[in-house]
C-alpha cells in the first residue's frame, strides 16, 4: 500500500467519523440529557434528591427548573425533588434551562427520573361487614409509615380474580378472610414487581329477617291470631332476637316472649294500628350494626251501607241547564255511617260519562255534596253511581258493603221533531192508518202529546194523539173515518209537548198517506194444464192487471179435496202463477181449482170473484225400470250410453233427485246411477231403478330407483326396463301413451327415448288407467368394469365400406361428455370430435392443408374423458388408404 493511499483512507474515515456523529449539539451550559432511577421510595433520602447534580455535562448553576410531568413533588427554586410526594409511580421530566450567559447559547437540559412502585406497608387485619357494599383496601395500611402509591394493581389472592380499583363488595365477598396483594411492575432500573400483602375479615350482618305486615278487617276471623307467633310474621330472621310492644297492648311479657293474641287486642282496643318491634344485637363485631324488623297488624272498620240512599237534584229542562246548580246528598241506611272523612268515587254515566273522587265529612249519617256542573252541558239521562267509599285513613283492608247505590238526573230537552220522517203505510179505503215517527233522535223516551192535520184527499184539522216515544221512534192511528176516499193525503204535525214536564213546541214534520182503491175482479183468468200424478203442478193466474204482489184463496175438489188454501204471488204484466203442494193431489182423475179470494199484497185490499175455477187431470206415473250393478274398466272410457237399460224413453241421473238427466257421453265413475222411464201416453216419468257402477282401476306400475339407468354396452332391451318395476311379468310397453305401438320384450332400448308402460291384470282385465312414462339413458356404465374398452390402431379410409373410417366402439356409453382429438406428426389438429361427431373419414376437418385429404402415415390421438377425473389417454394410429 502507497502512502498517498493511506492518507487518502485517513482522511476518508476522519469525515465518515465526523459524518456519522450525533447532529444534535448541546451547550454544556445546562448540562447533558439523562435518566436516574429512584427506587427506595420510603428511604429519607429520597426526600431530598439534587436534581442539578445528576444531570450529565458541565452544566452551569443559576438556571430554572420546570416540573414537565407536574408531579407536583419540585422545587423549581432549588432543584431539589422530593420522591414520596409523587403518589404514582412511573417516568417523571424535568427541565433544567439556562438563559442570558454572556458567551453561551441558550439551552436546556432533560432528566427523567423513574420512580419505583411503592406498595405501602400493610398493617392489621382488615375488618367489613355483610351489611356494607363497599369497603377501601387502602384502609388496610399501617399508618404510621409512608402511605402507599395510587396506581398499584390489587389482586384477589384467595378469589385469584382480580379488584378493579380498591374497593370490594363484602356483601358479595361473604363471610371469611381473604387475602389481597398490592402490586407494582418494574419501573426504569428499578426491580420488580413490588407487593404488600393484606387481610380483610368480613363478618357477617345482624338480619333481623323480613317482616311479613298483617291487614285485616274487623268482619275477617281474627280468632285465626288468637295465639299468633311474631316469629312467624318473619322469614330470614337470626335467633335470640327480642321483640318489643310499641302500642303497649300487654302481649310481649318479657324478652323471651314472642307470642300475641290479636283477637284479645282488637276486643281491648278497637280498631288501629300496632306494631312489634324484632331486635337482633351486633354481635360478634361491632362493627356491624344492630338489625330491627317491625311487624305492622292494621285492623280496619267494615263500612256497611246497605241501605242507604243516593238523592240528586230535580230533574230540569233545557233551558234552565245552563244556570242549574247540582248536588246530591248521601244517608245512611240500617247501619249509620260513623262520622269522619271518606273518599266517596261515584260515577256518572250519560251523555257525560265522568268519575270523580271527592273527600267528603259524614255528620250525622249524611252529607250533600255538589256535582260539577260541567258534567250536565247535555240533554239526557244521568245516573249518578256510587261505586267506592272508603274511609280517609283506610289502607284497603275492609271492603265497603254497596247496593245498588245511585239516582237518575233528566234533563229534558225541548222537544223538536226536526229531524224526524213519518212514514204512513198505504191503506185501503175506510181502514185505519198506522203513522210511523222515526228519527226523532233529539226527543228522550217518553209520552208526548202531538197535534196533527189532514190535506189533500182527506181533510181534517187539529186532531190530537198521545204518543210513546222510544229510541226516537214512535206511532199513532188515524181513525178509518178519516179515509173514506182514496187518493193521495199530506199529513202533518203541528205541535208536541212533553207531557211530563210540560214542554211545547212548534212542529212542522209531514208525510204522504195513500189511500187505496179495491182491487177490480172482471178480467181474471186460471189455467192448469194436465200433470202426472206426484208431480208439481203448477196453476196459472192472468188478468190482474196492473197488480204486482197478491194473494190468493182457493179450493180443489173432484178427484182431489181441500179446504181452503192461501198462497202470495208475484204478479208480472197481469200474470202469476203458483205450484199445487203435492200432498194436496193424492189421486189421479178430473180435479178442479177454484179461486175464492184475491187480496192486493200492496194496499191489503181485497176483492171475493165468483166463478173463477178451472178443471184438469192427473195421470198415473209408470213403474220403475229394470237394471242391475255394471262393471267397466276406467282405461276404456265407458260412458252413459253404455249403460243397459238403454233406449230414447230412458233417461240416467247421476242422483235420486236429479231432474236434468246425463248426455250420453258423460264419462262413468264409480257410484250410483238412476234410470227412470218417460210413458209413451200422457209423458209421466216412472221412479228411479238404481244402478251401481264400478269403474275398476290398477294402479299404474312403479319404476325402481335409478330403474330407467343402463349400459348401452349390454344391449338393454324392453325385458330388462320391466324388471325395473314393480311388476316385471304384467306390465306392457307402448312407444307411445295414446294409440302406440305394443313393444316386445326383445326390443332393443334407445338412449334417450321414452317409454310408456301400463300395468295389465288378468283378474279384472284390464289395464292401468295411469301409465308410467320412462325416459331411458344408455351411459350408465361402471368405468371399473368397462375400464379396458378397445380402441382401434388404424383405418383404411379408401370407399370399401369397410373400415373407412375411424372411431372408439362405446365410448359414447361410458364416457358421454368424452372428445376426441386427431393430430398429425407436426402437431396440427387434424380432428375433433365427440358423442354427436364420433367418426374421422380421414380427412382434415380442423385444419388447413393442401386438398383437405389426410396422407397415409402416423398420427396421434388424445381421448379426453371428462369423467371420474380420469386422465386424458393418448396413443398413435395408422391411416392406410
Amino acid at each position: 500500500m502507497s502512502k498517498k493511499y493511506f492518507v487518502e483512507l485517513k482522511l476518508l474515515l476522519f469525515f465518515l467519523a465526523l459524518f456519522l456523529l450525533p447532529t444534535k449539539n448541546f451547550g454544556q451550559c445546562a448540562g447533558l440529557d439523562t435518566k436516574t432511577s429512584i427506587c427506595d421510595i420510603p428511604n429519607p433520602t429520597s426526600q431530598t434528591v439534587d436534581l442539578f447534580g445528576l444531570l450529565d455535562g458541565n452544566p452551569i448553576a443559576g438556571g430554572t427548573w420546570t416540573d414537565d410531568d407536574l408531579s407536583q413533588a419540585l422545587d423549581s427554586a432549588t432543584g431539589i425533588l422530593n420522591a414520596q410526594l409523587i403518589r404514582k409511580s412511573g417516568f417523571y421530566r424535568f427541565t433544567y434551562t439556562v438563559s442570558g450567559v454572556p458567551g453561551c447559547t441558550d439551552n436546556s437540559a432533560t432528566i427523567t427520573v423513574a420512580i419505583g412502585g411503592y406498595p405501602g406497608v400493610s398493617g392489621p387485619t382488615g375488618a367489613a361487614c355483610t351489611d356494607a357494599t363497599a369497603y377501601d383496601l387502602f384502609h388496610v395500611f399501617n399508618g404510621a409509615f409512608l402511605s402507599p402509591q395510587s396506581n398499584g394493581k390489587w389482586y384477589n389472592n384467595t378469589k385469584a380474580s382480580p379488584v378493579t380499583g380498591s374497593i370490594i363488595d363484602p356483601k358479595d365477598l361473604g363471610v371469611g378472610t381473604y387475602q389481597f396483594t398490592y402490586s407494582f411492575p418494574a419501573i426504569g432500573d428499578c426491580a420488580g414487581p413490588v407487593s404488600s400483602t393484606v387481610f380483610v375479615t368480613v363478618y357477617r350482618a345482624p338480619e333481623a329477617g323480613v317482616p311479613a305486615n298483617i291487614l285485616a278487617c274487623d268482619s275477617d276471623d281474627l280468632s285465626i291470631y288468637s295465639n299468633l307467633d311474631l316469629n312467624s310474621r318473619l322469614s330470614g330472621e337470626d335467633a335470640n332476637g327480642e321483640w318489643t310492644d310499641n302500642e303497649n297492648t300487654g302481649e310481649i311479657t318479657s324478652i323471651k316472649d314472642h307470642f300475641i293474641d290479636v283477637q284479645r287486642i282488637y276486643n281491648t282496643f278497637g280498631e288501629g294500628t300496632y306494631t312489634f318491634t324484632y331486635t337482633v344485637s351486633n354481635t360478634p363485631h361491632p362493627i356491624c350494626k344492630i338489625d330491627f324488623a317491625t311487624v305492622r297488624i292494621r285492623i280496619e272498620k267494615r263500612i256497611d251501607l246497605t241501605g242507604a240512599t243516593l238523592v240528586v237534584s230535580s230533574d230540569i229542562c233545557e233551558p234552565d241547564m245552563l244556570r242549574a246548580t247540582y248536588s246530591a246528598k248521601l244517608t245512611s241506611g240500617t247501619k249509620v255511617i260513623p262520622n269522619g272523612q271518606y273518599n266517596i268515587t261515584y260515577k256518572i254515566s250519560g251523555p257525560t260519562s265522568a268519575t270523580n273522587t271527592e273527600l267528603l265529612t259524614i255528620s250525622n249519617g249524611s252529607v250533600t255534596f255538589s256535582l260539577p256542573s260541567i258534567f250536565f252541558q247535555k240533554v239526557g239521562q244521568f245516573k249518578i253511581e256510587i261505586t267506592e267509599f272508603t274511609p280517609f285513613t283506610s289502607e284497603g283492608a275492609c271492603t265497603t258493603i254497596i247496593d245498588d247505590l245511585s239516582d237518575v238526573l233528566t234533563i229534558y230537552p225541548i222537544p223538536k221533531l226536526d229531524s224526524a220522517k213519518i212514514k204512513i203505510d198505504p191503506v185501503c179505503q175506510n181502514k185505519s192508518a198506522l203513522v210511523q215517527i222515526t228519527g226523532a233522535s233529539s226527543l228522550p223516551d217518553g209520552r208526548y202529546s202531538i197535534i196533527y192535520k189532514l190535506t189533500g184527499a182527506n181533510n181534517t184539522n187539529a186532531q190530537v194523539v198521545s204518543i210513546t216515544v222510544v229510541n226516537g221512534a214512535a206511532n199513532f192511528i188515524i181513525p178509518s173515518t178519516l179515509t173514506a176516499k182514496d187518493g193521495n193525503s199530506l199529513v202533518t204535525i203541528t205541535n208536541i209537548t212533553n207531557t211530563l214536564v210540560g214542554c211545547t213546541n212548534a212542529a212542522n214534520v209531514s208525510g204522504n198517506m195513500v189511500v187505496n182503491p179495491l182491487p177490480k175482479s172482471i178480467d181474471i183468468k186460471i189455467e192448469i194444464k194436465d200433470y202426472c200424478l206426484n208431480e208439481p203442478v203448477p196453476v196459472s193466474i192472468s188478468g190482474l192487471g196492473t197488480l204486482k204482489d197478491i194473494t190468493i184463496s182457493y179450493t180443489i175438489s173432484g178427484s182431489n179435496l181441500t179446504t181452503a188454501q192461501t198462497i202470495a204471488l208475484a204478479v208480472l204484466s197481469g200474470k202469476g202463477s203458483f205450484i199445487i203442494p203435492q200432498n194436496l193431489l193424492i189421486n189421479t182423475g178430473a180435479t178442479r181449482v177454484t179461486i175464492t179470494k184475491v187480496t192486493n199484497n200492496e194496499t191489503t185490499c181485497d176483492i171475493v170473484p165468483t166463478g173463477l175455477f178451472d178443471d184438469f187431470l192427473i195421470n198415473s206415473i209408470p213403474i220403475a225400470p229394470t237394471t242391475s250393478s255394471q262393471i267397466f274398466c276406467k282405461s276404456d272410457g265407458a260412458t252413459v250410453a253404455n249403460l243397459a237399460p238403454n233406449g230414447t224413453q230412458y233417461k240416467w241421473y247421476d242422483s235420486v233427485m236429479a231432474t236434468t238427466p246425463l248426455s250420453a257421453s258423460t264419462i262413468l265413475v264409480s257410484g250410483n246411477y238412476y234410470v227412470k222411464e218417460t210413458a209413451l201416453s200422457g209423458g209421466c216419468i216412472s221412479p228411479a231403478s238404481l244402478s251401481i257402477v264400478t269403474i275398476n282401476d290398477i294402479p299404474a306400475p312403479v319404476l325402481k330407483l335409478k330403474g330407467q339407468d343402463f349400459c348401452g354396452i349390454n344391449n338393454p332391451t324392453i325385458a330388462d326396463l320391466s324388471n325395473n318395476t314393480n311388476a316385471p311379468t304384467s306390465i306392457v310397453w307402448y312407444d307411445a301413451q295414446d294409440n302406440g305401438n305394443q313393444l316386445t320384450n326383445a326390443t332393443l332400448l334407445q338412449d334417450n327415448a321414452t317409454y310408456y308402460g301400463f300395468e295389465y291384470s288378468t283378474t279384472i282385465n284390464c289395464f292401468s288407467n295411469d301409465v308410467l312414462i320412462v325416459k331411458v339413458s344408455l351411459t350408465n356404465c361402471s368405468t371399473t368394469e368397462y375400464a379396458d374398452f378397445f380402441i382401434p390402431d388404424g383405418f383404411s379410409p379408401n370407399g370399401d365400406g369397410t373400415n373407412d373410417t375411424y372411431a372408439i366402439p362405446d365410448i359414447d356409453f361410458l364416457y358421454p361428455d368424452y372428445t376426441l382429438e386427431i393430430y398429425n406428426r407436426y402437431g396440427n389438429l387434424m380432428f375433433k370430435g365427440n358423442k354427436n361427431k364420433p367418426d374421422w373419414d380421414g380427412k382434415n376437418s380442423d385444419s388447413k392443408i393442401i386438398d383437405g385429404v389426410a396422407p397415409n402415415g402416423v398420427y396421434f390421438y388424445v381421448v379426453h374423458f371428462n369423467k371420474d377425473n380420469r386422465p386424458p389417454l393418448q396413443g398413435r394410429l395408422y391411416l392406410n388408404r
